[in-house]
């Protein structure tokens, strides 16, 4: 009678994974809750434990291939052999060649491992970078205390702990990607730091194989002799040292990502478990080269195992120069730059300009700032005008207002309008709802919330979605004039720029007012130069007269 092996659940939208190694081989005896074999995904390491106990009967899918989940990698044959392995498990326990014990996960005093998981990042949000881990594997942490920071294209946000204990392991290195619903770490509840001391590895159950020569890294030698030469005893010692005598074998991503950048592993600091060189190692060198462990070059070279050569790089790695200083670009933005450079790519994008008489709104503004303060308790400031203008030209010119679909295009009846926030992470779009509905004083409010909250990295991921338009002020920067760019899925966005004081002819007579060019670029696949054309010029009337703003005109 055999159990069947299969690759089980690996996370929300994680579908294959590779076998990277096998622990048992067909024949040898296996425990319950035994790992058998361990399978790698892009985001972890995991492995596959036994259901019974019995022998492995046989391998379905050797290492190094691709399984999807549910797959069958191999099965178990119950009974005799099974039954022999595990009976005298107990009493045989101090024999030589007894199965070592099955070091159980360590558990909470209450018997309970919590599971902390990525949680819920937004709508059409499914991954986020780990940036920094705020508590280390065996820290103590109480519930909710932030335990790691998820960086998204939109925010950087922290996870807090399911419940108080002890951080038993981490499942995740940072700088890694992980989706929604992934493991992060095991959390044991009620827990003290003795509790979950890591269990020693138990000894092996096999001879182990005829010594081979690891790949050495010679500046990890100790040196004994005078002038800091290696001799035969350094040698011999370093070797005969239980860390170093065995070469950990190496994944098949892990070798890809080595073979591609023409990398030495012997150089790579191994963060894995056992000196295991995991995926996150790689990656943290090739981002940045100086992590490498250094060799003297002084040093003739030590015998290796031969290995495929590696793949020549197509340009000379760069020299680090002491005048340039290389930072990692930051999940946002690399979304940013990745989003504006499709909207280039996608949308036929134009742009039409005008110019604003801003002396009406700064004169009401003049005269009733004091007042409007002291009445709503926030400032009245020009983007209240504007927003409330843009509502005005969007209900005249729906198509400005709506987005294409595939085929289909979708008018929006309801005006959530975005603003523009330049913050210490960079560009973010929170979204006013509703601003035809609002008053100046509460359009004004919610923009210095919003505003206050982008700048200190509080945002929630909803309070950027769903807008219909967008409003950006260069202005107060000292832009005179630009084009801004689409921002997805929107139709339009409204440019506001530096005002300055230029001589303006006005009924035949010259005066000096004070002017701001305004821009609006648009999709030309679903907005007509007309209809862009006839918002702009309804958005600058409401701003040069703005009684009619209040009036509703």
């Amino acid at each position: 009678m055999t159990n069947e092996i299969l690759v089980p659940a690996l996370g929300e939208s994680v579908t294959e994974a590779t076998v990277s190694r096998w622990l048992k081989q067909p024949g040898e005896a296996v425990a319950i809750d035994e790992p058998l074999v361990e399978l790698e995904t892009d985001k972890v390491t995991l492995e596959v434990s036994a259901q019974v106990a019995g022998s492995l009967a046989e391998i379905a899918v050797p290492e190094g291939e691709t399984v999807e989940v549910g797959a069958l990698l191999g099965l178990i044959a119950k009974g005799a052999a099974g039954a022999a392995a595990s009976a005298p498990a107990a009493p045989a326990r101090s024999g030589p060649a007894a199965m070592p014990p099955v070091v159980p996960e360590p558990a909470a005093p209450s018997g309970k491992i919590l599971n902390m998981v990525v949680p819920t990042l937004g709508e059409s949000v499914a991954e986020a970078i780990l940036s920094r881990w705020i508590k280390q594997a065996g820290d103590s942490v109480a519930a909710d205390e932030p335990l790691v920071e998820l960086e998204t294209d939109k925010v950087t946000l922290e996870v807090n702990a399911p419940g108080a204990g002890i951080l038993q392991s981490l499942a995740v290195a940072e700088g890694d990607t992980v989706q929604v619903g992934a493991l992060l770490a095991k959390v044991a509840s009620g827990a003290t730091p003795a509790a979950v001391t890591p269990a020693p590895a138990p000894a092996a159950s096999a001879p182990p194989p005829a010594a081979s020569v690891p790949a050495l890294n010679p500046a990890a030698v100790a040196r004994s002799a005078a002038g800091g030469k290696i001799t035969a005893e350094d040698l011999l010692a370093f070797l005969g040292t239980p860390e170093t005598a065995e070469v950990m074998p190496l994944s098949p991503a892990v070798q890809r990502l080595v073979r591609e950048n023409g990398l030495d592993p012997a150089r790579i600091p191994a963060s894995g478990k056992d000196g295991r060189l995991v995926k996150a190692d790689v990656l943290a060198v090739i981002a940045d080269p100086s992590k490498l462990i250094p060799i003297a070059p002084s040093l003739p070279p030590i015998a290796a195992p031969v290995a495929p050569a590696p793949t020549p790089r197509t340009a000379a790695t760069p020299v680090p120069d002491a005048r340039q200083n290389r930072v990692r670009m930051t999940k946002l933005r690399q979304t940013v730059a990745k989003r504006l450079k499709e909207a280039q790519n996608t949308a036929a994008m134009l742009t039409t300009f005008n110019e604003v008489d801003m002396g009406a709104v700064m004169a009401l503004r003049s005269r009733y700032k004091q007042l409007f303060e002291k009445t709503h308790g926030t400032k009245l400031g020009f983007m209240s005008f504007f927003a409330k203008a843009a509502v005005s030209a969007l209900k005249a010119v729906p198509a400005v207002n709506a987005q294409l679909d595939g085929d289909e295009i979708v008018y929006n009846r309801y005006y959530d309008i975005g603003m523009a926030v330049s913050a210490p992470a960079g560009l973010m779009v929170p979204v006013i709802r509703g601003c035809e509905a609002k008053s100046f004083a509460e359009i004004e409010a919610s923009l210095v919330d919003l505003a206050t909250r982008s700048r200190e990295g509080k945002l929630a991921l909803t309070e950027m979605q769903g807008g219909t338009f967008t409003i950006t002020n260069g202005g107060i920067f000292g832009s005179l004039l630009s084009t801004p760019i689409l921002n997805p899925p929107q139709s339009a966005i409204l440019g506001l720029h530096k005002i300055q004081d230029r001589p303006m002819a006005i009924d035949g007579q010259m005066a000096i007012r004070p002017m701001m060019y305004v821009a609006l670029s648009y999709d030309h696949r679903l907005i007509d130069g007309r209809e862009a054309v006839t918002a702009l010029v309804k958005i600058k009337e409401a701003i040069e007269a703005p009684e009619k703003l209040l009036l509703e005109l």
